[in-house]
């Protein structure tokens, strides 16, 4: 293509089918930032690759929280919202939160819970049923609270499409507070105050929050609120710094970008989760064998799929339990009890996983989105199906489980592609009975003969964004020696952290490895090897579930390639190494 870079390494399709690219667009700026703060190089490259100037590197190297934090009141409803939240705290008058069952949901009701308990007040929580009750607050689960003394509810995580629930909340005299982060359409529902800063009259510039996050600075508007009416007089405030392990959990696990105030959040609830404060995520991480400092990967994929189990395949309140108790032995058993349904999850979904695959393959050619449904698919997995999907194929993914002529719909995005916004056009458009969610997330509610429309209106609506045009294109941010990488390397990048959306975690390459021992591990199929390069140096590698994938087919059968991956550091039992994490590879003679 006329002015294109040309590709790294030469790798203009490696086996996955990528085209690999350098991060890197502005080589002197990486220089210029290295040469500034007097750090390595490799950090100079990972900020320049970010976007990062030198005038800006400081402060994104070091966020501070008190500098990046807005004023709550900046979001619409904030004050509102909190004024009534205080009222009823000098009132006394009965609290409940009403929170959703993933690890968002959690995290905001054990973060509100938490806050509250330590002001002497006592509130319900309620976590609704994902297979009998699905998601969002309903009319029969107010009336429930309010027969049992509510007065306030707050709704963490839902709430903002739920009009025909809100309608009858106010029916029966409660006052409800909607804490939330999904898409909100024109027409907002009835309620004492909707802070949602994905709200199309809210311009507080929050938008990439987590639920979790706006229910953070309900809490810092709240405190201010009381400590304004002298409610402390007599009792020390709250620190909040020390809940914001629940809010780096959260925020990692929801996939929100982990940029500005998010960053912020992430990185200061990482301090506070090595302090092991909270009973619950200490015995979490115990019994999930996390060793040594914990990280955003532990949080995304070690302590969040447990926690999230439970409103899986278990029960829903589970993970806002261990969240929330002070006793190690429940703890404990909590945790235990998250480990063994997160197990039983993974069977369910990997046997759903391989049927969903088959289901797209034996159609032949990938159309712009991929919408699959089926009858005996278990509800609590589609969204791990659509992540699986999203995965595999690059595309939007929407999976439906159906029981009878109702189906229970999730769905997962790739950058560029707001399937929130898609899901709330659908429903918009009478397609769906409900729906919601942000750019990379959402979940549904469809009617069996609508389904071949509304697979239609996603396709269309994908291929109308036209962001699947362009070649795929994998970036990498250094090529290095096989002997770099060393744990010093890794500490080096970590400053740079914490690592997730709009901060992709750093990928390196590495040229001309030679394959010196392979096997297949695990029930996924992933793909272990160890690579040797020049001067004797040697680097463990794996492949996560690609073993009948080309990844996996070429790792097993080559003796040389070029590959591509992270760098994480593996402690354990004393020993620190260093392993890849592989994306992808190229056989050398064809670049």
């Amino acid at each position: 293509m006329s002015g294109q870079v040309g590709a790294l390494l030469g790798v203009e399709c490696s086996v996955t089918g990528m085209r690999w690219r350098d991060r890197v667009v502005d080589h002197r700026s990486a220089i210029a930032i290295s040469q500034r703060l007097a750090v390595p190089e490799v950090v100079g490259r990972l900020l320049a690759a970010r976007g990062v100037g030198a005038e800006g590197a400081e402060r994104f190297l070091d966020p501070k929280l008190r500098e990046l934090m807005p004023n709550p009141s900046s979001l619409m409803d904030m004050d509102r919202a909190a004024a009534r939240v205080a009222r009823a705290i000098f009132k006394g008058e009965r609290i409940a939160v009403f929170g959703d069952y993933d690890v968002d949901g959690a995290t905001a009701s054990a973060l509100l819970r938490s806050y509250l308990s330590k002001l002497g007040v006592n509130i319900e929580v309620y976590i609704p049923d994902r297979i009998r009750e699905g998601y969002g607050p309903t009319a029969k689960a107010f009336e429930s609270l309010r027969e049992n003394g509510a007065e306030v509810v707050v709704t963490v995580d839902c709430g903002t499409t739920a009009h025909d629930a809100l309608g009858r909340a106010e029916d029966i005299g409660l006052d409800v507070i909607i804490l939330d982060h999904h898409m909100a359409g024109p027409a907002l529902p009835r309620c004492v105050a909707l802070v949602n800063p994905n709200r199309l009259d809210d311009d507080s510039g929050q938008g990439s929050l987590a639920a979790v996050g706006v229910t953070y600075l309900l809490i810092v508007a709240l405190n201010r609120s009381l400590r304004e009416a002298d409610f402390f007089t007599n009792k020390a405030e709250p620190n909040l710094v020390a809940l914001l392990d629940l809010v780096a959990l959260g925020t990692v696990c929801d996939v929100v970008p982990l940029t500005g105030l998010n960053r912020a959040l992430v990185r200061q609830g990482l301090k506070v989760l090595a302090r092991r404060d909270n009973r619950g995520l200490a015995a979490l991480a115990d019994v999930a064998a996390v060793d040594g400092r914990p990280d955003c990967y532990h949080l995304g994929y070690v302590l969040g799929p447990r926690i999230n189990a439970g409103g899986r395949v278990g029960e829903s309140d589970l993970g806002h339990r261990l969240l929330t108790t002070n006793d190690p032995l429940e703890a404990l058993r909590l945790a235990t009890r998250l480990n063994d349904l997160n197990l039983e999850r993974r069977a369910i979904e990997s046997l759903n996983v391989e049927q969903a695959f088959s289901q797209v393959e034996s159609k032949g050619q990938l159309g712009p989105a991929i919408v699959v449904r089926d009858q005996h698919w278990h509800v609590g997995v589609i969204g791990l199906v659509a992540s699986r999907l999203t995965e595999r194929y690059k595309r939007p993914a929407f999976v439906a489980a159906f029981d009878g002529n109702i189906g229970k719909g999730s769905a997962r995005s790739i950058p560029n592609i707001d399937v929130g916004a898609m899901i709330t056009a659908a429903h918009q458009a009478g397609l769906l009975m409900a729906g919601g969610g942000h750019s990379m997330a959402g979940g549904f509610t469809i009617q069996h003969e609508k389904f071949d429309d509304f697979r239609n209106f996603i396709e269309k609506r994908t291929i109308k964004l036209g962001c699947l045009t362009a070649a795929p294109s994998l970036g990498v941010d250094c090529v290095l020696a096989l002997s770099a990488a060393q744990t010093d390397l890794v500490e080096k990048f970590e400053q740079v952290g914490p690592y997730g959306p709009g901060n992709p975690m750093p990928r390196f390459a590495f040229a001309g490895v030679k394959v010196v021992r392979v096997d297949t591990v695990g029930d996924g199929g992933h793909v272990r090897c160890i690579f040797a390069g020049e001067g004797g140096s040697r680097l463990k590698g794996i492949a996560f579930r690609s073993a009948d994938q080309p990844l996996g087919h070429a790792l097993l059968n080559a003796k040389n390639l070029h590959v591509a991956g992270s760098l994480r550091a593996n402690n354990w039992r004393g020993r620190h190494e260093v392993q890849l994490f592989i994306d992808d590879v190229a056989y050398p003679e064809d670049c």
